[in-house]
């Protein structure tokens, strides 16, 4: 029988080769938002590698809605050009395009990981937003709560980076609603703290993220997919929990949304997470069987027996890999090898080839 990594999925009128994703990595490698070489030949090599869909990194709908004055933008038309020039070439090597449209919220105006810790200085941040005034810790800047006006302008820079990632080439939009960002965080009664009709109770919380929801599948051509990306539990008392995550699932479900991408935390700093290969697949594998939607998962899945064995055992749908993949960008080639699945190499790859 043929390893079911290797098996198409079609998800609207996309189909994908086989279900090896990459997940969104941020490169903190941009300046004012664009792309730039290194981002294609990151990209371009997973493309080579075999991976039939690769998602962009978390994308910025505007400028403050940025994590670092490093990250990919798609606030201006002038972004376009540079992220066509990729989805141009990974479509030429047989990937599919996929963006992750992305606001940081109380989590943003800070340093990339290597040059410094917490908030930047005044003159390169911003001032940062959230549900409610409360920072994410104490070396994060102080977000002003959104007003309506503001909550507006962010379902309307979904809205719009949504019609720009279709110019670039983008046939898959992933909505980032996880990891403590600011669609998290207006779900999570842990940073939510509202009194209006976006906090208290449950559906008052969920309301941004469908608002969202409904403004990016309105601009969005029918025959394309739309994933977003939750984080199942914040692994804290009080917090999001899987439950919310099930029925937040079986709505989404109803707002056009074709497949959840189920990770975990990110919201609060001092959530003990049991991280360990695979420890994010029960995540995926109860939204799929409860909710009865296609699921994406990921959290250390690092080689082709695994991820085979998820697939098999009907707990995803698609693997989402990111650091395997900063590992080797050839994983799919090795894990066809490792499975006995003779796959196409590119021409200029295959006297590389092992054969059996």
């Amino acid at each position: 029988m043929a390893a079911k990594l290797f098996s198409p999925f079609r998800l609207r009128g996309i189909e994908l080769k086989n279900r090896i994703v990459v997940s969104p990595m941020c490169e903190y490698s941009s300046q004012d938002g664009f792309a730039n070489d290194w981002h294609l030949v990151h990209l371009g090599s997973r493309a080579v590698g075999g991976a039939s869909l690769i998602i962009f990194e978390a994308t910025g709908v505007s400028p403050e809605a940025r994590i670092t004055p490093d990250d990919l933008g798609i606030w201006k038309d002038e972004h376009i050009e540079g992220l066509k020039r990729i989805t141009s070439f990974l479509e030429a090597h047989g990937s599919v395009s996929g963006i992750q449209l992305a606001h940081a919220g109380r989590k943003a105006s800070t340093y990339s990981p290597w040059t410094g810790e917490g908030a930047v200085p005044e003159n390169l941040g911003w001032q940062t937003v959230a549900p409610s005034a409360i920072p994410f810790s104490d070396t994060y800047p102080l977000p002003v709560a959104l007003d309506q006006e503001g909550i507006q302008k962010v379902i309307d820079d979904f809205r719009t980076a949504t019609q720009r990632s279709l110019a670039a080439g983008f046939k898959v939009i992933e909505i980032h609603a996880a990891h403590g960002y600011l669609l998290h965080q207006f779900c999570s009664p842990l940073s939510n703290q509202r009194t209006d009709e976006y906090g208290g109770s449950y559906e008052n919380r969920i309301r941004l993220l469908l608002e969202v929801t409904e403004a990016v599948r309105e601009v969005l051509p029918a025959d394309l997919p739309l994933f977003v990306r939750i984080s199942a539990t914040d692994w804290t008392e009080g917090g999001w929990t899987l439950e919310d995550s099930i029925a937040l699932a079986n709505i989404l479900k109803t707002k056009g949304v074709d497949l959840i991408d189920a990770s975990t935390g990110g919201n609060v700093p001092q959530a003990k997470i049991p991280v360990g290969p695979g420890y994010q697949v029960e995540f995926a594998e109860r939204i799929k069987q409860e909710a009865g939607i296609p699921t994406g998962a990921v959290g250390i899945i690092t080689n082709a027996q695994q991820a085979e064995a998820i697939l098999e055992n009907n707990q995803a749908d698609l693997i989402f890999m990111a650091r395997e993949f900063l590992r080797d960008p050839y994983f799919p080639l090795h894990a066809a090898q490792d499975l006995g699945v003779d796959v196409e190499w590119p021409v200029q790859y295959q006297r590389a080839k092992r054969v059996k």
